[in-house]
């Protein structure tokens, strides 16, 4: 995994997220357009997260790479999502990209909000 700018900060995708990530994108016919993840407030538990395909980089963000996947997340939201592991889950009870962030001290049940100490 690379990183754009030189900051401690960082993420990391897993394969089984780069594939699927490729997958979508190629789905949804958006080129080479990065998965953008962000933070905001709300949700069952206080912040939730933003999933998307977005073509442009703005001057606060940081890419993260695997694979030739790119996964942008903006200055502010790297700050909640500092050390996080973005996954792609297939199980019985279906499939879904999981975060699991080492900053959360709580979350929901369906994943996508998380409360912090």
């Amino acid at each position: 995994m690379t990183e754009a700018a030189t900051d401690e900060r960082s993420i990391t995708l897993t394969e089984s997220a780069a594939r699927r990530i490729a997958f979508l994108r190629e789905q949804e016919q958006v080129g080479a357009a990065n998965l953008r993840i962000a933070v905001s407030g709300g949700g069952c538990s206080g912040f939730q997260y933003g999933l998307r395909f977005d073509e442009q980089t703005n001057p606060d963000d940081r890419l993260f790479e695997r694979d030739g996947i790119g996964v942008v997340v903006d200055d502010v939201s790297l700050d909640l999502l500092n050390g996080a592991e973005v996954d792609f889950v297939e199980d019985l009870m279906g499939a879904a990209f999981r975060i699991n962030n080492p900053n959360a001290a709580s979350s929901c049940g369906c994943g996508n909000s998380f409360s912090i100490a």
